[in-house]
């Protein structure tokens, strides 16, 4: 038997809280305003322990360190933002991604990332770009 303790579940809650994949160090900045003390080891076993239960899941971005999210209740695909780093759940999926395929291949499973901005940056971006002149 597992034990929940307060540091799995604070960290769970984080994770429920925010409702984006985090990364370990995000997740360890937001779980210590809630136990003090909470160190990086710690966010790492019981990330592995909460993924052994299947509560968590490990997010893979090529050429990032893993993020990590509650278990999705369905196929999702994720947003990166360029300028902020965070990672985002898109609950929707492109249409008929098979006609894409080369003849006779059959797909099997896919995985989407978009990159660009998030909403709050992109409003930061526009606020912050000087206004044209009429000469």
């Amino acid at each position: 038997m597992v034990r929940a303790t307060k540091q799995r579940k604070t960290i769970h809650h984080v994770l429920v809280k925010y409702r984006r994949p985090l990364s370990v160090s995000e997740i360890l900045k937001l779980a210590q305003s809630e136990v003090a003390g909470l160190g990086i080891a710690t966010v790492y076993r019981n990330l592995k322990a909460l993924q052994e239960e299947g509560q968590v899941i490990q997010v893979d971005l090529p050429g990032q360190s893993p993020r990590w999210e509650v278990t999705p209740g369905g196929h999702h695909h994720h947003f990166l933002c360029r300028k902020c780093d965070k990672l985002f759940e898109i609950h929707d999926c492109p249409r008929d991604i098979q006609r894409i395929l080369p003849k006779g291949y059959i797909l099997e499973e896919h995985d989407v990332l978009l990159r660009g901005q998030c909403d709050a940056c992109s409003r930061t971006a526009n606020t912050r770009q000087p206004k044209a002149t009429a000469e």
